[in-house]
């Protein structure tokens, strides 16, 4: 489904350095693979540029990303607009500074169909309420009217969920979605996308520099370090038996529930 060879990615004005270092890898249908590894380990910028998101005026590329037969790296701008939002969708970090401040969330969810499709607004309405449920958004139909500021959190993130993947996408990309969210509420999260996962036989690719996270609902796992793969492989052999050193550390470094005396 993705097939990402020898890609490499250097920013022009920093003098020439790969942030993305000859990595390799691909994904099947319906997987979730998750991409961990420190602040400026490449996997962000790796994830923007198979989702067609990064300034091509300020980056210099090689390689080839294949998504379903498709050579992405050198497809027009056109081509690419296509694919973004309906066949690639992407997740961000933190919900408030994705969605648009000034317009109502549910037009918001709508936006993917009204660029991809020819759907009349009431179709367009009744779907977005349909993705909202799904995603269970409380009162969908007074969701819809609501702006991003009315939302707690937990409630944006389920909405960018929801405009994400309403139009079907096949592969999903997401940036540290559950990061900015407390617990309880990233556990909710977390258990939203494994059904989404599973009902529609979505492929996501899970990028966070929480490991705990990433084994819990990821199949196979790739460690980044200083924009090449170090390790990769299921997820629960490279937890229990890492090979590289920075794969050590990086396990080494995950906090630990410690039992209260008495």
């Amino acid at each position: 489904m993705l097939e990402v060879k020898n890609l490499r990615i250097s920013f022009s004005d920093n003098g020439g350095d790969e942030a993305v270092d000859g990595i390799s890898f691909s994904m099947e249908q319906g997987e979730m693979l998750g991409v961990v590894g420190e602040s400026g380990s490449g996997k962000t910028v790796t994830a923007l540029t198979i989702a067609g998101l990064i300034d091509r005026r300020k980056v210099i590329t090689s390689g080839e990303i294949i998504f379903r037969g498709k050579e992405l790296l050198g497809a027009s701008r056109d081509e690419l607009r296509k694919i973004q939002g309906r066949a690639i969708g992407v997740i961000f970090q933190e919900a408030m500074t994705s969605l648009n401040p000034l317009m109502k969330v549910g037009k918001q969810i709508e936006e993917a169909l009204k660029i991809h499709t020819k759907m009349t607004p009431e179709v367009r309405r009744e779907l977005a309420l349909e993705a909202m449920q799904q995603v269970e958004l409380p009162e969908p139909e007074l969701s819809y009217e609501k702006y991003p500021h009315q939302l707690s959190g937990g409630q944006r993130q389920r909405a960018m969920i929801a405009s994400a993947y309403i139009s079907g996408p096949k592969l999903l990309i997401l940036d540290e979605p559950t990061t900015a969210l407390d617990v309880t509420v990233q556990a909710q999260i977390l258990n939203l996308l494994g059904k989404i996962n599973r009902e529609r036989n979505m492929s996501m690719l899970f990028i966070s520099h929480d490991l705990r996270v990433v084994r819990r609902v990821c199949s196979r796992v790739i460690v980044m370090h200083r924009g090449k793969i170090v390790e990769q492989g299921d997820v629960n052999e490279v937890f229990d038996n890492p090979q590289h050193e920075y794969t050590k550390k990086l396990i080494a470094a995950i906090p630990t529930r410690r039992k209260k005396n008495g």
